[in-house]
């Protein structure tokens, strides 16, 4: 007979205990633990002669590779970051806040092609409001099959007879199963359907991506407690106040986890940005000062953003530290740099920065476009409209190297850059002559003398 009992989950990080803690001593997050009732039921023993072992141990060197054959998506900004497609039998999972356009794009999915048979089941939505919402995307497709549905086995059984291409799950906080008697969006709910449906890829060799909801907060189940279990993690990112979204792959065992795809949200849906450079650069017809050009690298891909600074003296006081879409611990520091090593005094100055587009870096080599941005808007000097910076600032005052300075170099001079400043250290640029002039600036100081004399 199966056993039932009690346990304490913790809805952030999945951590079990047998009582209730108020701080989980696995993610740190207080007020997390839920109770679940599982139903334990007794593992079967079986030994080598038994009739258990379906399989036996195989040797590395004469394991045979079948090249799957993928599936592509028909988003190319989602091809990339797959690595070429859907794998037959994965399990992909797209993660992201509320209202970020998870739902948008596994729709577009199911729209894209019309010839291809799509499963989408939803759980949140009526089937009339899906219909709404691809009348707005102004896609058709008559192969695609909407599904209202929450219980996980009915889920499989309209599977097996409708024999999809692909399975979308919207989403999967809303599919519970019979065989536990939690609510559906628990821990406990959420892993076991997950679960299921990765058997069922597999065997069926269906792709399956489902959707998971997080809230900022991280109290929802959601992706944080099933990227053990699926085979692709990706995490949707984006301001709501903005246009662009970017989907970054967290974990993918059949690619690489260092591209990421760039978005535009429409009012036809989103919109693949194949040149981000353009959008994140804005043209002015005059020189501003406070605005500088970074040459950054997210994942392996290259692309030039804009970094704006406004610094103004302090007029409640106490100095102001604003930073969107970039490290406020990283802007403090720079600002303890430029007082300490170039003697600028901002320490009675308000100083906001801002990466135009709503995009957040964390690429070492954006500071030298900040630390630039603010000397501009400090000193009410226009930079060079035709300069890039690319280049990492040490507490000594130091501009150091970077990685992939080549790919920095070819995407300034394709968005008509005449010269880009590095580090004088660097030392994988190419040799010989480039039709983009090569600056190399040693420390802080050297850096102000040549911008503003």
């Amino acid at each position: 007979m199966a056993r039932t009992k009690t346990v304490w989950v913790c809805r952030n990080c999945g951590a079990e205990s047998v009582k209730w803690i108020g701080r989980c001593p696995a993610c740190g997050e207080w007020n997390t633990y839920a109770e679940e009732v599982i139903t334990a039921r007794p593992a079967k023993i079986t030994s080598l002669s038994g009739s258990g072992i379906s399989r036996e141990p195989e040797l590395l060197s004469e394991i045979k590779i079948n090249e799957k054959k993928r599936l592509f998506s028909g988003v190319p900004e989602l091809d990339r970051i797959l690595g070429g497609g859907f794998v037959p039998g994965s399990i992909i999972l797209l993660g992201g806040e509320p209202g970020v356009g998870k739902s948008t794009l596994a729709l577009q999915l199911a729209l894209v092609k019309p010839e291809r048979k799509i499963l989408y089941v939803s759980g949140e939505e009526s089937s009339e409001q899906i219909s709404l919402r691809a009348f707005r995307l102004g896609m058709k497709n008559s192969m695609c099959h909407i599904l209202c549905e929450t219980n996980l086995e009915n889920i499989i059984t309209w599977s097996n007879n409708l024999k999809p291409e692909i399975i979308i799950i919207d989403s999967i906080q809303t599919i519970s199963t019979e065989t536990l008697e939690t609510s559906a969006g628990s821990i406990t709910q959420v892993r076991e359907c997950t679960a299921h449906l990765l058997h069922y890829a597999k065997s069926s060799g269906i792709p399956v991506i489902l959707i998971g909801h997080i809230t900022k907060d991280g109290s929802l189940a959601g992706p944080k407690a099933l990227e053990h279990i699926v085979d692709v993690v990706l995490y949707f990112e984006g301001e709501t106040n903005y246009i662009y979204r970017v989907i970054r792959s967290v974990k993918n065992r059949f690619g690489s986890t260092s591209e990421i795809g760039i978005f535009e949200m429409t009012e036809s849906g989103l919109q693949c940005v194949e040149n981000p450079s353009v959008m994140f650069i804005n043209q002015h017809d005059e020189p501003l000062s406070g605005i500088a050009i970074a040459a950054t690298v997210d994942g392996i891909r290259p692309f030039l953003i804009e970094t704006q600074a406004l610094v103004s003296t302090a007029v409640y006081g106490t100095p102001q530290r604003s930073s969107t879409g970039f490290d406020i611990r990283r802007l403090n520091m720079l600002l303890a740099v430029l007082e300490k090593r170039a003697g600028f005094r901002l320490g009675t100055k308000d100083v906001f920065l801002n990466i135009a587009g709503g995009i957040k870096v964390s690429d070492p080599a954006t500071d030298l476009a900040v630390i630039s941005a603010i000397l501009s808007s400090n000193l009410d000097t226009p930079v060079d409209r035709k300069i890039c910076f690319a280049g990492e600032t040490g507490l000594s005052g130091e501009i150091r190297p970077v990685s992939r300075v080549d790919q920095r170099m070819r995407e300034a001079v394709k968005m008509g850059f005449k010269a880009l400043i590095v580090s004088k250290y660097q030392k994988d640029l190419p040799a010989g002559k480039t039709s983009i002039e090569i600056i190399r600036i040693a420390g802080v100081g050297e850096l102000v003398r040549y911008l503003f004399g």
